[in-house]
């Protein structure tokens, strides 16, 4: 009796078909099923998102490298804070013809209630940080010192909070006080000092491989005994600003280890920035790629 082979993992992943598992969501880039009343299975597909709209064109391998990123930071901050991860094997919940789907993008994962909070840390002026500086010398209400430049590193990392939105719409900055209203005095605190240690430790870390951490985005959860727990991904290029050292110059945006081709690209098309978004050239996607498995090299190796 031969055996059937597996099936070989596609080149690239727009979207999963997970047939043994019900759908729970499908997020800008990940794809969660249940597996049961303690475990989700999430799939991080090659889809890669621009001005909150999903290209149609997949950037391969992407899914592995945020895995990777995620999975290496997840290990290297457990002593800071608890995270998501069962270390159950994604091939082991799912069927065989599908393994091929989740080898290396996928992680088995608790479940817990998520907080309706996106904990943003901020070391550097840039990004939106920067326009509201320019307009009202704060960054999310909090008051900077003023003749800061763009690209400048800030006196101290901000917590500076958002909410979550859907697919397709904006985050929306929140101030500490509105943090505290969603969350209570006690969970914002504990979420706001997990992020800025989070933060600290990985840009000192980063920093010894040549890389810059300007600004990233932490999600957390509670478990059953109220716990707080380190969810979604974590300090990938995706939800980070990553600038390589030997490129950052104060007074200009350095370019980052992620889909600044894509966005450079779309702003030059002159595509609307409305959905759908348009075919990526070939170019742009192998670039892409690269500056992907580049971030992946140069933090673990």
């Amino acid at each position: 009796m031969t055996t059937k082979p597996e099936p070989e993992a596609p080149a690239s992943l727009h979207d999963s078909t997970i047939r043994s598992l019900p759908l729970l969501h499908k997020g800008k880039v990940r794809d969660i099923y249940a597996i049961d009343d303690r475990r989700m299975l999430i799939i991080t597909t090659d889809r890669l998102s621009a001005f909150d709209v999903v290209m149609p064109t997949p950037i391969p391998g992407k899914g592995k490298v945020l895995t990777a990123v995620a999975d290496f930071w997840f290990k290297r901050l457990a002593h800071i804070l608890p995270n998501q991860l069962t270390g159950d094997a994604p091939e082991s919940v799912v069927a065989p013809a599908e393994r091929a789907q989740v080898a290396g993008r996928a992680i088995v994962v608790k479940r817990l209630k998520a907080l309706p909070v996106e904990a943003i840390v901020r070391g550097y002026l840039v990004g939106s940080g920067w326009s509201d500086y320019q307009k009202t010398g704060t960054v999310c209400g909090i008051a900077l010192p003023p003749g800061l430049r763009l690209a400048d590193k800030l006196p101290e990392p901000l917590f500076t909070p958002s909410t979550k939105a859907a697919v397709g719409a904006h985050d929306e900055n929140i101030d500490y006080p509105e943090c505290e209203r969603l969350l209570g005095p006690a969970v914002a605190a504990r979420v706001r000092d997990a992020a800025l240690a989070l933060y600290k430790e990985a840009a000192d870390y980063a920093l010894t491989k040549g890389i810059i951490i300007a600004d990233t985005k932490f999600e957390f959860g509670l478990d059953e005994g109220g716990n707080l727990t380190l969810i979604d991904e974590v300090l990938t290029p995706d939800s980070s600003r990553f600038w390589p050292v030997d490129q950052y110059q104060v007074g200009s945006n350095p370019p980052s280890f992620d889909k600044q081709y894509v966005r450079d690209w779309l702003l030059q098309s002159g595509w609307n920035k409305q959905p759908p978004g348009p075919e990526l050239p070939s170019e742009v996607v192998a670039r892409t790629a690269d500056k992907y498995e580049e971030a992946l090299r140069r933090l673990t190796t």
